[in-house]
């Protein structure tokens, strides 16, 4: 089981490709959640991608010149919060694979151990208490398969949905299903990926929740994207958008 910090001064923030470019508020969102908790959160401007694209592909020596550079921008000792499961698990697991012949490796290593994905953090780290502001509604919840499957974080961030007295959560049939997205797979494989988010779709629909959430923004991207083409009025948001504006003045 792994051992958690006590809570910190500073964290580093890691923002992911789709939140900077299609999800800025679900960044601002976990930023403002740490920020209540006390603590500062550094931003560093020349954060890229984390190396997962690539990783994936089959271009290692590319995706090793992208870990190198987020490893030198993020150098101080810092918790780095990531809000999703997929870049995390990338950052925290592949990352000494990744480097596996490097002479150096405890380097590497001490650096992954400094990655949480945001839910995580705010559970075992924080310990944060949420209380709900919000008006009744009733939810469901897609787990992403990097963080349930490399993560392991599926609970706390339903743990933390479960806080917020005035939200309904009702479990997918095939919640631990994929949603069909995985990247370069939905490039790659578009008939079998469209074939899988349509079975989460009606996976979703079967609940009668008005609106999915999810911790991985690639997800809810091809999720409310394919929910948006079959004109089904089912939102979709990041758990820190959602949580922020049920519990904030």
């Amino acid at each position: 089981m792994r051992q958690y910090p006590p809570k910190p001064e500073k964290v580093y923030f890691f923002g992911t490709c789709l939140i900077d470019m299609a999800y800025p508020e679900a960044g601002m969102a976990a930023i403002r959640l740490i920020q209540r908790e006390g603590v500062e959160v550094v931003f560093p401007r020349e954060q890229s991608c984390c190396g997962q694209p690539a990783y994936n592909s089959g271009f290692p020596d590319e995706a090793r010149r992208v870990a190198e550079k987020q490893m030198k921008i993020f150098h101080k000792p810092y918790p780095i919060v990531v809000p999703s499961g997929s870049c995390a698990g990338m950052m925290r697991h592949h990352y000494p694979k990744l480097f596996a012949k490097d002479p150096d490796l405890s380097r590497i290593e001490a650096f992954s151990e400094r990655i949480f994905e945001l839910t995580e953090f705010l559970v075992h780290v924080l310990e944060i208490q949420l209380e709900d502001r919000g008006a009744p509604v009733t939810v469901t919840w897609h787990s992403s398969c990097h963080a349930a499957r490399e993560m392991g974080v599926v609970e706390d961030s339903k743990s933390l949905i479960r806080q917020l007295g005035n939200v309904k959560l009702v479990t997918l049939e095939n919640e631990y299903q994929c949603c069909g997205f995985g990247g370069t797979f939905a490039v790659k494989q578009p008939e079998i990926s469209t074939a899988m988010v349509t079975d989460k779709i009606d996976d979703i629909r079967k609940t009668g929740a008005v609106e999915v959430l999810g911790g991985d923004c690639g997800c809810l991207m091809n999720i409310t994207g394919a929910m948006t083409h079959r004109r089904i009025p089912i939102t979709g948001r990041h758990i820190a958008e959602f949580i922020w504006e049920r519990i904030h003045d």
